[in-house]
């Protein structure tokens, strides 16, 4: 039996300990997470066009566990709110007084006919996973004419704008090698538009005006053909009637489909859309009050980001440290989300909102232009701040907002 039992950890999982163990040391706290390793993934993207070195985005998980947290190294396999248990798949059970459940989002490769057997291979990439993002380095350099398709599937996915970050920053190597007017380039988004802020979307045209890429919306990836080089996309037009149609590539960019894992999607915890189901403004569970979420796997509406992460530790230790003691929950969450859209190596649009898509810039700043400080943030002071900060329960630049 521990204080706190918590599920997952990735950033939102070892932050959320740190800042609570900040704030209580004598505190008991278990870290439910099978893997050895932590990845900083945010930096994937940069890793894909050729500006960041894919060994600086891991470490050992021995050497990220907060010193006075118990790491048990298992996965979850299920939950028992009723009498405040954590099954685990080899068997055992955690008791807990208080939970948080964020063991992240999965990747559902399955979706996808044929993909996992082409992976890493014929010209099929993907920056969402560790061991591809150095393959999407490797096809931008080599493809000198043909066909590049890029892909989006249905929300929520991490990161809403890595998708099209690939493709910004494959192009910008292209257009400065002088091979992009040989290379036709596509964006197949199952969204209806290029991305969910208004306010961003003029100046992100701009760059796909540059890059001279083709928008397809309502796309979605639902086959591939790695052998033949065939990619099967199922397209709705305006009266939601689909159909389907192969597109030829020579490079393909895929962003899988993401779901909640299976283990919290068929517990008593989720919503319909399988998330850990919390009221959004305070990040505690719906129906049990000892019970808090964050990061990718909570039902929040916001952007599925380590920045919205960030900020989310903050609410979940305060409030669940009042909760503990019967006090009212101190703190509310705005939905703060950030997504750095890479739209050239050298520069950054910081995307930064909130909920309803209310833009919260943290510099005085038009947040619509990109800048060649938004970039060294996203390449060099965002790691930094992540492995050392973050990590570590520093809370800096996390204001919260009291309900008083």
């Amino acid at each position: 039996m521990f204080d706190i039992v918590v599920i997952g950890g990735g950033a939102a999982g070892i932050g959320v300990t740190a800042s609570l163990l900040h704030r209580q040391p004598s505190l008991r706290i278990a870290i439910i997470e099978p893997s050895d390793k932590h990845y900083y993934q945010p930096a994937w993207t940069l890793v894909g066009g050729g500006a960041y070195d894919i060994k600086d985005t891991v470490r050992n998980m021995v050497d990220i566990i907060p010193p006075k947290a118990e790491w048990v190294q298992a996965a979850a396999s299920g939950f028992d709110p009723d009498h405040n248990l954590v099954h685990l798949a080899d068997g055992r059970s955690i008791g807990y007084h208080q939970l948080i459940v964020c063991p992240g989002i999965r990747l559902a490769w399955e979706k996808i006919e044929g993909i996992q057997q082409t992976l890493g291979k014929n010209g099929v990439t993907s920056n969402y996973q560790f061991e591809l993002a150095p393959y999407t380095w490797s096809l931008t350099q080599t493809l000198k004419r043909g066909k590049a398709l890029f892909t989006q599937p249905p929300m929520p996915i991490k990161c809403a704008g890595a998708p099209q970050k690939a493709m910004y920053l494959s192009c910008d190597y292209w257009l400065h090698q002088g091979v992009l007017d040989n290379i036709e380039v596509e964006f197949d988004s199952a969204a209806a538009v290029l991305f969910g802020v208004a306010d961003f979307v003029p100046p992100l045209m701009k760059y796909v005006q540059r890059y001279h890429a083709k928008l397809v919306f309502n796309s979605n990836l639902i086959k591939v053909d790695g052998t033949n080089k065939i990619a099967t996309f199922e397209i709705k037009d305006s009266e939601g009637k689909a159909s389907r149609i192969d597109k030829p590539f020579d490079m393909l960019h895929v962003t899988p489909p993401q779901v909640a894992p299976d283990f919290l999607s068929n517990s008593p915890l989720a919503d319909t859309a399988g998330f850990c189901e919390v009221n959004p403004i305070t990040l505690q569970h719906v129906r049990y009050s000892n019970i808090f979420s964050l990061g990718d796997a909570c039902s929040s509406p916001n952007a599925k980001t380590a920045a919205a992460a960030r900020k989310q530790i903050v609410i979940v230790a305060d409030n669940l440290l009042a909760a503990r003691e019967g006090k009212q929950l101190p703190d509310v969450y705005d939905g703060y989300g950030a997504c750095p859209l890479t739209v050239e190596k050298g520069k950054v649009i910081l995307a930064e909102f909130g909920f309803g898509g209310k833009l919260l810039p943290t510099f005085p700043l038009d947040p619509t232009v990109p800048r060649q400080f938004t970039w060294f943030l996203k390449a060099k002071v965002f790691p930094w701040l992540y492995w050392n900060g973050m990590l570590k329960g520093r809370e800096w630049l996390t204001r919260s907002t009291n309900v008083s």
